[in-house]
């Protein structure tokens, strides 16, 4: 079997710092209003994310409070 190099995992929120570092002056008005509603969309997606995980968080703690009592 052929050892094939692997792809090194990108760090968490790399993909965030790249974008946050492109250079917007190379982009026209429409890409610009594209990435804007990408971006919300990734910003509700998030906020979703983390309502979820809160959730989860509340849920566990009330669990664990009930146990204490």
């Amino acid at each position: 079997m052929l050892d094939e190099p692997v792809e090194p995992r990108r760090a968490r929120g790399a993909a965030l710092i790249e974008v946050s570092r492109e250079d917007l002056e190379l982009f026209g008005v429409d890409e610009l209003e594209s990435r804007i509603e990408r971006l919300q969309e990734e910003i509700t997606r998030t906020r979703g994310q983390l309502e979820r995980k809160k959730a989860g968080r509340a849920a566990a703690d009330a669990l664990f409070r009930l146990e204490k009592d």
